[in-house]
């Protein structure tokens, strides 16, 4: 995908509007307006709206992998780092999802599993999934795999409860859960 100036206004106007709004809740005229170009330029970098919706997305998993470099750029031990990501994933959560998970989201609103859309939020839960699981390998905690699949969980309730409840309220939550699911408290 070519990258332009117009292709990342109208990438960042959809991201924040689709996390803001919801993603059916905002057309593609209204995309296109705010990002102050054409129809023409919108298809021209984005087939069709669901692309667009891809994109988004990709932005959000790319955040999260910087999340992970950056708490790897540290030189920490396994334990160690195992805790700077699950402070790292608070934080993100803080900064920047107070409005809930955007895959939770987009899951929500394309119900069909074997969507594009659905394709791309799975192929990113696996990453962080299976990611998870090496940070605990390393660290050599026992069960990493059922491990990691419980930080998933936290974070995904995590994201919602905080949406729902404040972050101020949640994050002690998550934390403590995380570092105990982890094998870390």
């Amino acid at each position: 995908m070519r990258s332009s100036a117009a292709r990342e206004r109208l990438l960042a106007t959809a991201s924040e509007l689709f996390y803001r709004e919801g993603i059916h809740a905002v057309g593609v005229d209204r995309i296109v307006g705010e990002a102050g170009v054409t129809r023409a330029t919108f298809y021209r970098h984005f087939p069709s709206k669901e692309d667009l919706v891809e994109a988004y997305l990709g932005v959000e998993d790319a955040h999260i992998r910087e999340a992970f470099a950056r708490a790897g750029e540290s030189g920490a031990a396994p334990r160690d780092l195992l805790a700077l990501v699950i402070d790292e994933l608070a934080d993100d959560v803080a900064r920047n999802h107070t409005r809930g998970c955007p895959f939770i989201n987009a899951s929500a609103e394309y119900p069909d599993a074997a969507s594009a859309v659905r394709g791309t939020v799975a192929r990113h839960r696996e990453w962080f999934r299976t990611t998870l699981e090496q940070l605990l390998e390393a660290a050599e905690m026992d069960r990493p795999e059922n491990r990691a699949r419980e930080l998933v969980l936290l974070r995904d309730a995590a994201m919602v409860g905080g949406y729902l409840d404040g972050w101020g309220e949640v994050r002690p939550a998550f934390v403590g859960a995380a570092r105990r699911s982890a094998g870390l408290d």
